[in-house]
């Protein structure tokens, strides 16, 4: 049996999308789980819409989720090169083959003509396909308009009458009718190959068993097929991945604001890559067996499970909430200091902290992170949960102000005040813990009536992290402004 040999093909027009990601994912989990190879192949014939960064920035993303490759534009290998623009030779051999066996003819309609055809048959309700113009034009006719000065474009000769059936791994059996599928053109007349042309010698020399990728290339398999056969090349085995539908189960697309669609935005949002890998195989994936049911999988174990006839038909709903509740679990799993690390950035770019914290700064860091780190669904939102460590003073909810007009709330502050100005040591956790049950045995209040006043009055919150953590975060003279500012302004306060 041959090598299984996969690819993923982007165009430099912009940076890795979540369905690029997916196909990529898709083609990689297959290639390893046979043991085969997986090559990245920049696909860079639309010179007009390409990104500068753009292929930086697709290799940088799918490095970013831990999907690495055998072959590429950065190391090389035997089939090389891998940009398609530096292919050209290539293209142009087997062009000519083409032409010298009929498949092949120029064309010198021009776009002005072929807009005209178009609109006409719209307006005739017929699907629009090219009429064949200059199918069948005599070497005269063609010296005419070089003499015009029309440069051509090379078009695939469709062969007529035919019923194509591809094998789809996820669709089964798929039929297409040549008669509706017009011929196409395969060279710009700027001598830039078309996609669907390229890709098939690409792909054929490059010894691809397997062309993994969405839906919304089905409409090009035939086109490609035809291609192979007229050039003698074996015929991979397609899988069309379904469409990916935004939460509202509408199709998505790139204005989509009900979804983020670019894999670096995740990144700097603070998502953790092994969830967004994670999320995207379920994408329109499922293991089978006793996993089905599932849905927590690292890279090893996609890789041991992954199969293309578990792929699904139907589209596939993008649900945040699951993305979310997975990046959660992720982060709950990783270590403070990880988290730390992403969280630090947020918290610099808000004002709240250096931009390259270290010693008690860092320590303080990492304990304030830690404190919220099972709350955090990404890890940007540090800098909201944690505003009550950085205003001068809380804001009080509604909640608050309920709890802090109890009658026993002043006694209950006035002592927690005496007890933080006596004392003189590092205020730790342990500490705040002796220092509330001294409140206690003095007051005589307990539970909910002595920690929630003073929840409330230091953070201006009914709920929060741990009261003991939080105080000790804080800081005693931070504290103690906060206790004092309410004695002092409780009315106002209460309103």
């Amino acid at each position: 049996m041959a090598e299984v040999r996969t690819r993923y093909a982007p165009s430099p027009t912009g940076h890795l999308h979540i369905g690029g990601a997916r196909t990529a994912l898709f083609s990689y989990l297959w290639a390893r789980r046979n043991n085969g190879s997986f090559v990245v192949r920049i696909e860079d014939t639309d010179v007009e819409r390409n990104v500068a960064d753009a292929e930086q920035k697709q290799l940088d993303g799918l490095k970013w989720l831990g999907i690495d490759w055998d072959e590429s534009v950065d190391v090389g290998g035997p089939h090389a090169p891998y940009r398609s623009m530096e292919r050209v030779d290539l293209y142009q051999q087997h062009l000519q083959k083409l032409i010298d066996a009929g498949h092949a003819y120029p064309c010198y309609c021009t776009a002005e003509e072929l807009d005209e055809e178009r609109q006409k048959q719209l307006a005739e309700g017929v699907a629009p396909k090219y009429s064949g113009r200059c199918r069948h034009l005599t070497e005269a006719e063609r010296e005419a308009f070089r003499r015009e000065g029309r440069t051509p474009s090379i078009r695939f000769r469709v062969p007529e009458g035919r019923i194509l059936t591809i094998h789809d791994e996820v669709r089964g059996e798929v039929r297409f009718e040549s008669d509706g599928i017009g011929d196409f053109i395969i060279q710009r007349p700027d001598g830039r190959p078309t996609y669907n042309f390229a890709v098939v010698v690409d792909d054929a020399l490059m010894e691809i068993t397997h062309v993994v990728r969405a839906e919304e290339h089905l409409s090009n398999t035939p086109r490609q097929v035809l291609l192979y056969e007229a050039l003698g090349f074996d015929v991979p085995t397609f899988a069309h991945a379904s469409l990916i539908l935004n939460p509202d189960g509408k199709k998505m697309s790139k204005r989509d604001e009900s979804v983020i669609q670019f894999i670096d935005q995740y990144r700097e949002r603070g998502y953790l890559p092994e969830s967004i890998l994670n999320f995207l195989v379920l994408l329109g994936w499922a293991p089978e067996g006793d996993k089905a049911e599932e849905e927590i999988f690292s890279k090893e174990e996609l890789i041991n499970l992954f199969s293309l006839k578990r792929v699904s038909k139907a589209p596939a709903v993008f649900d945040t909430g699951k993305l979310n509740w997975l990046n959660n679990h992720y982060i709950k799993k990783s270590s403070t200091e990880r988290i730390t690390e992403l969280a630090i950035p947020h918290l610099a770019k808000a004002g709240r902290i250096s931009e390259n914290p270290t010693g008690d700064e860092r320590q303080w860091v990492t304990r304030l992170v830690g404190l919220y780190q099972e709350q955090l669904d990404w890890v940007a939102q540090i800098v909201d949960l944690t505003e009550v460590f950085f205003r001068e003073e809380p804001v009080y909810s509604d909640e608050a102000k309920e709890v802090l007009s109890a009658e026993q709330v002043p006694e209950v502050i006035a002592s927690l005040i005496q007890q933080l100005e006596a004392f003189t040591g590092e205020l730790t956790p342990d500490e705040v813990k002796a220092l509330l049950k001294s409140v206690q045995k003095e007051t005589g209040h307990k539970g909910k009536k002595l920690f929630m006043p003073v929840r409330c009055a230091v953070t201006g919150e009914t709920h929060g992290p741990d009261l003991r953590e939080t105080i000790s975060l804080l800081g005693k003279e931070k504290v103690l402004g906060r206790l004092r500012g309410f004695l002092e302004q409780r009315d106002r306060i209460l309103g």
